[in-house]
């Protein structure tokens, strides 16, 4: 199959390599030129504007955020210009609002919309390990549900209401800078009393609350290593507030995630964005000096 692909940063990369690896032709683009290069030299062809990669079977995008999907494939009156048929499956965490809007405008176009974020930091993606969240019309999602058992371990199929997709991953979003909230605060508290981070994190992933997001994130907090980050601190803030928007349209409180927001801002403030969302350990040491 001739896939296209929009968007190669950390995640794009491991995604589009395993469709590679899966014996798919693939046409890739990126703002950034460069970042092209891995995949030509694993047999990819580069194209040099976003409407060149839609000349294909399917294309996936994993751009970085609403602004940049809104400049790519609607500023640029790229849209517009495409017929169906054809599928766009969105790899990348939008706003709910968004995600209906894309919809609308790609059934007007003739085209299949698939809202696919998924769930797993790049090295997951790397071994096809993702978890992918999956709404749309049915018999598009069923034509690339190949393509998606090369890049993920399981499909949530979540209906045919792009939207529903991307309101699910918020709230996983949501759960997740919740947990690392709750660690960086517990982390302080038992430092306070003489103990280590470590020992916290050893007792809670192997007792409480096992799984990867504990003993990962529990990890680089006790070890203060916040740097390469995975899930930078800003891109954690672009998600809070996309799911204070998604509260707002459904009139919904979330008082949790208004206080972690401002956590995540205090990070940007003071120059911590681009580290790991797990650097909310320092601003929780930075609200509670002495």
């Amino acid at each position: 199959m001739k896939i296209g692909f929009l968007g190669l940063g950390n995640m794009g990369q491991a995604i589009a390599t395993n469709l590679l690896k899966g014996g798919h032709e693939l046409l890739v683009w990126n703002r950034s030129p460069q970042a092209t290069q891995p995949l030509v030299e694993l047999g990819a062809t580069a194209v040099t504007e976003p409407a060149q990669a839609f000349a294909a079977d399917v294309v996936f995008s994993m751009l970085a955020d609403d602004k940049a999907m809104r400049s790519v494939l609607l500023d640029s009156g790229l849209l517009k210009q495409l017929k169906g048929p054809g599928v766009h499956v969105n790899l990348a965490t939008i706003a709910v609002e968004f995600a209906d809007e894309l919809a609308g405008l790609h059934q007007a176009q003739g085209i299949d919309y698939i809202a696919a974020p998924v769930l797993g930091r790049p090295n997951v993606a790397a071994a096809a390990q993702l978890n992918i969240l999956a709404a749309g019309p049915e018999a598009a999602i069923d034509k690339v549900q190949p393509l998606f058992d090369l890049i993920g371990r399981k499909t949530w199929r979540l209906g045919d209401k792009a939207s529903a997709a991307n309101a699910m991953k918020l709230a996983a979003n949501f759960l997740l800078v919740s947990a690392v909230e709750a660690m960086s605060e517990a982390s302080v508290l038992v430092t306070r009393h003489g103990l280590t981070s470590r020992d916290l994190v050893d007792l809670a992933s192997n007792t409480i609350f096992p799984g990867p997001v504990y003993s990962g994130y529990g990890a680089l907090i006790a070890d203060r290593r916040y740097e390469p980050a995975a899930f930078k601190a800003v891109l954690g803030l672009k998600d809070v507030d996309l799911v204070l928007a998604a509260a707002s349209q459904v009139s919904v409180q979330m008082p949790t995630a208004e206080m972690i927001r401002a956590n995540l801002q205090d990070a940007v403030d003071h120059g911590q964005g681009e580290m790991d969302l797990a650097v909310l350990a320092e601003v929780a040491e930075r609200r509670n000096p002495g």
